[in-house]
């Protein structure tokens, strides 16, 4: 997983998927896209409005939490 952050045009990309297929784009709402492959794989997330997604309410942290353990681990990843 790849996470890609263009603050001139505001918008993050998770990417999930290493290969390079053509994808249709899934317009979700306003502030998300969802980037399939042909055999229906969710491909990348597109934020768009990144900041006021990242930033809130965590304040740009990305935590990743093993629910089995319990175990957090922190990173902070986008500064305003």
């Amino acid at each position: 997983m790849h996470l890609t952050y263009d603050p001139r045009y505001n918008i993050a990309y998770i990417r999930l998927r290493e290969e390079r297929v053509q994808v249709e784009t899934l317009r979700i709402s306003d502030e998300l896209n969802i980037d399939l492959s042909p055999d229906g794989k969710v491909c990348g997330i597109e934020l768009l409005n990144a900041n006021e997604q990242l930033l809130q309410p965590d304040h740009g942290r990305l935590v990743v939490t093993n629910t089995q353990t319990g175990v957090a681990w922190e990173q902070r990843v986008v500064t305003a």
